[in-house]
């Protein structure tokens, strides 16, 4: 597909592949969309861009996926693990992923946000879906004059008709901050970690998406299993 948008071009939507979870996220995220993920430490940031990678790929979206968390193999061998596999995809390369090293100063972390606008603008005919596994680490060590100008950048990237999508772990920013975030972001989720009886339970809040085909505002509560990746636990399972 070609990065020009068209007059009258039907937004295609991005959704996870799992039809119980894309009802409760409003259908999906249109293309174009600015998408913010949001949450604590193991609340599922990182298998929630993988099950929509996972469900892109199915719709023909062509993903460019940064990660620090992973190597290529491991990242690969992870969605395998979770029934996302992406193997054919990545050998043909609809998917490219990209190892991104943390950052632990300053210049290092303007130096990956300078690389990043970079190889992302260079990706812009061959890609569709942009993820960002996480920003955390770079955003500590920078102003965030630098991060707003980040986003900002990526929001014009978004007007092509490129998803940009990005984790960020929930202490990345003073609350002050993460309400300018969002309110570039054309889609916001948050993702926690909730008690459910003596069990902890994941919980993904659809704070909002833009344009999405159906309401928003659902609180997701779900678990991670292996060969299934996301599984929503029924909601009468929540209070015993």
């Amino acid at each position: 597909m070609v990065a020009n948008p068209a007059v009258g071009h039907t937004k295609r939507i991005l959704t996870t592949g799992n039809i119980e979870l894309d009802k409760k996220m409003g259908g999906g995220i249109p293309e174009g969309s600015l998408t913010l993920i949001e949450g604590q430490s193991d609340a599922g940031k990182s298998v929630l861009v993988q099950q929509l990678t996972w469900g892109g790929m199915r719709n023909g979206f062509r993903v460019l996926f940064y990660t620090t968390e992973n190597t290529t193999r491991s990242l690969l061998n992870q969605m395998q693990d979770l029934g996302l596999t992406v193997e054919d995809q990545f050998l043909l390369g609809w998917l490219k992923v990209y190892p991104v090293p943390q950052a632990f100063d300053e210049k290092q972390s303007l130096q990956v946000f300078q690389m990043l606008r970079k190889h992302i603008a260079q990706h812009q005919d061959d890609v569709d879906v942009v993820i960002v596994d996480s920003l955390t680490t770079f955003v500590s060590h920078v102003s965030d004059q630098e991060t707003l100008t980040f986003f900002t950048l990526c929001k014009e990237f978004c007007d092509l008709n490129k998803t940009v999508i990005f984790t960020l772990h929930s202490h990345a920013f003073s609350e002050q901050m993460f309400t300018r975030i969002r309110s570039i972001c054309d889609a916001h989720m948050r993702l926690r970690v909730e008690e459910v009886g003596d069990q902890l339970v994941k919980a993904l809040e659809v704070a909002k998406i833009r344009g999405a085909e159906k309401s928003t505002g659902n609180v997701i509560s779900f678990e991670v299993e292996p060969g299934l990746g996301m599984r929503i636990v029924p909601i009468t399972k929540a209070k015993a």
